[in-house]
């Protein structure tokens, strides 16, 4: 029976459909021809049923939260969680004695400070591939305080049209103010603040006086992260945790000490624990010197100051710094804090019935009755942390094999000297981290209640903006599952390389989870297309194109990649989750975005480099042709993704006291020196919550609607 003209056309137009919906993600090699293939225009029916998405929208209730296998490790997982609570909001990690991981974390897991947080656009790539330095800001400069009129940071006259007028263009990124520029010394022990020389920094300072330096990128939430398969922007925080760095396997010269029989001397060993990026992520931070640290300090160190060689990557810079100035293992931020005489959160109050640090509060309310020394030996096996041998390290070489010094054994003085527990501290910073950020699911969100059965959770306007999700819009094409993200676990372990048509309409092979969107030209980040330390590609599609996907990434790859295979990977970025992100302004990797109908609008408009980063562009960022009304469905369908307990702080999104550096007295054009050439801090208190949190929830970032 001969198919009439009517139906093929109809039939066609399904499967066109169906390919633009499946071209941009396919699965295997299955390309759009040989979907059109499957239409038979003679003597054949035809059958073009389309297919839902690979990852439905669900309640996050249904999805096991990842984690390894934590047996020979953790001997007490409940204390190990209050180990790691206590580490990620005490100030006393920083090299200043007054930077946390929460410092740049402390809202909704985001920062909503707005003073000094301008980042100048560290990396400009050539065509060479060379990064270079641009040191020029666009938008005000350090100390500049950021205004609501600042945003987008790439203005045009027409938001519905990408090629109308630009009216300004800032390639400044918003991000978060760190340390300032120095030089690691040494730790005293119980000083919660390093032995430091202070360093030039040419680009961070008003009138010659130095500010806080700050990060290349947006602050990612930790809420919910534990879903990532890979963490920070550019996925260098490994699936596989090597107990040091955030490499993973890809560094050999990760090892640590462990003691194979009790009273015999310890043994080097390799650590590599699957589905914990979270952990990879935990021990970059502390060891930045963006972030928390001053430059040379490492894990062993921070140990000492409070227990009794690369810069870890906290800037896209030091990434290159490590290029060339060779990768020096993480050593002393262990020897800072296991002093018996820096008690954990000593400057901060807890309270009283905070949730998971409650039953250990000091009787003052000050910090903890607990030493970290006593936490680690509650938290983890002897065998990490229990031996009479001690470990002596070259001062100047850290990545030298270390020497084992038994008692009566003679001591180089010109060498540094851990005991077990102090070489070991990043393997505990990096658990237990891991263990209390697993803790902050935030899974009752309105969509969770809806999913769950209850059909009121959302407004009809949401669930108009809910179809408007799912259909037209495409967002569930990249921010897929009940984790609102196609970066995770459950979405990337089994397929960790896809094939893609490009937005030029040419096929190749990407990192799944990783999309070049358009926000900023290519060449002004390549993300995911850098380099790690060792001179290997980020990007896992490209390891797999050099024979080394086992090697480094300790998995057989999904899909065969040929030497003259297409990758797209430069300019590409983890998807972040969406939950919560009603409360996780300013929005993408530059924070270029304020509010999410600026966000909707610039999805609407295909991006704002489309065309010149067409070669690497996802193929779903077109054109969307929606509607005033859409916009605003969508947006409303948004704020559905914020789980109440966020917002008001509510265990386990509860908390200690913490006092944030807020930028400096003064503004862009004129600070306040302290003495030492820096300017001086403007602090500013986050109370303590406990669980049941707060009647009024902390304003958003610039009051963001």
């Amino acid at each position: 029976m001969q198919i009439g003209t009517t139906f093929v056309v109809a039939a066609l137009a399904r499967l066109t459909d169906l390919a633009s919906r499946l071209s941009r993600r396919m699965k295997s090699g299955v390309t759009i021809a040989a979907l059109v293939a499957i239409v038979v225009l003679a003597g054949h029916t035809v059958s073009a049923q389309i297919t839902p998405p690979s990852q439905p929208l669900a309640s996050l209730k249904s999805v096991p939260i990842p984690g390894p296998d934590y047996t020979g490790y953790v001997k007490d997982k409940s204390k190990a969680i209050a180990l790691g609570k206590a580490l990620f909001w005490d100030m006393q990690i920083g090299s200043d004695g007054r930077t946390s991981c929460a410092t740049c974390h402390f809202k909704a897991g985001v920062d909503s400070r707005i003073k000094n947080q301008l980042n100048p656009g560290i990396l400009r790539v050539d065509a060479s591939g060379n990064a270079n330095p641009d040191n020029t800001f666009s938008l005000g400069g350090p100390n500049y305080t950021l205004k609501p009129t600042d945003f987008p940071f790439h203005k045009l006259a027409d938001v519905n049209n990408r090629n109308s007028a630009v009216i300004s263009d800032i390639n400044d990124i918003a991000s978060s103010e760190g340390v300032f520029n120095t030089k690691f010394l040494s730790t005293t022990s119980g000083n919660p603040q390093d032995n430091v020389t202070q360093l030039n920094d040419p680009i961070f300072n008003v009138g010659g006086v130095k500010t806080r330096r700050v990060e290349p990128r947006n602050t990612p939430t930790t809420v919910n992260a534990v879903y990532n398969f890979r963490n920070f922007w550019d996925g260098r925080a490994q699936n596989y945790f090597n107990g040091v760095n955030p490499f993973g396997k890809r560094d050999p010269n990760a090892k640590l000490y462990k003691v194979p029989i009790p009273l015999f001397p310890p043994q080097q060993v390799s650590v590599q624990l699957k589905n914990s990026s979270l952990a990879s992520q935990a021990v970059g931070p502390p060891l930045s010197s963006f972030e928390m640290s001053a430059d040379g300090r490492t894990f062993d160190d921070v140990g000492n100051k409070t227990v009794g060689t690369t810069t870890l990557l906290g800037g896209i810079i030091d990434i290159f710094k490590s290029l060339s100035t060779g990768l020096k293992l993480p050593r002393d931020l262990g020897q800072k804090l296991l002093s018996p005489n820096l008690k954990a959160l000593a400057q901060q109050n807890v309270a009283v019935d905070d949730s998971v640090l409650g039953i250990y509060r000091a009787s003052d309310g000050k910090g903890l009755n607990q030493s970290y020394k006593q936490l680690i030996q509650a938290a983890f096996q002897p065998e990490w942390w229990s031996s009479t041998w001690s470990i002596q390290v070259d001062k100047n070489d850290g990545s030298r094999q270390p020497v084992l010094l038994g008692l009566g054994s003679i001591i180089d003085p010109n060498k540094k000297i851990y005991t077990l527990m102090e070489y070991n501290f990043s393997l505990f910073f990096g658990l237990a981290i891991q263990l209390y950020e697993s803790t902050l699911i935030s899974d009752n969100a309105p969509i969770d209640q809806y999913f769950d059965g209850n059909q009121n959770a959302l407004t009809p306007q949401q669930v108009r903006g809910k179809q408007l999700f799912e259909g037209a819009a495409k967002c569930i094409n990249c921010h897929g599952g009940a984790e609102f993200t196609n970066a995770s676990v459950k979405n990337v372990q089994d397929q960790r390389l896809e094939y893609m048509i490009m937005g030029d309409g040419q096929q190749a092979v990407y990192d799944n989870g990783f999309y070049n969107i358009g926000v900023r030209p290519t060449t002004d980040d390549l993300g995911v297309g850098g380099k790690d330390p060792f001179g290997n590609p980020l990007s896992e599609s490209r390891v797999a194109q050099l024979g080394k996907f086992q090697q480094l990434l300790g998995a057989t790859p999904n899909i065969t990649v040929s030497p003259n295979q297409r990758i797209a990977a430069d300019g590409a970025f983890k998807t972040p989750t969406l939950r919560n992100v009603e409360l996780t302004a300013p929005y993408f990797h530059n924070g270029g975005k304020l509010t999410l109908k600026e966000v909707v609008e610039f999805y609407n408009r295909g991006g704002d480099f489309h065309e010149q980063n067409i070669a690497n562009l996802d193929a779903d960022i077109e054109n969307l042709n929606l509607t005033d009304q859409d916009k605003d469905d969508l947006v409303a369908f948004l704020k559905a993704l914020t789980d109440e307990r966020v917002r008001y702080e509510k265990a386990p999104f509860d908390h200690p006291q913490l006092f944030i550096h807020n930028g400096h007295p003064g503004n862009e054009t004129s600070v306040t020196n302290d003495g030492t050439g820096k300017a001086t801090d403007e602090l500013l208190e986050i109370p303590s919550v406990g669980r049941n949190g707060r009647s009024t929830p902390p304003s958003n970032f610039l009051a963001t609607p």
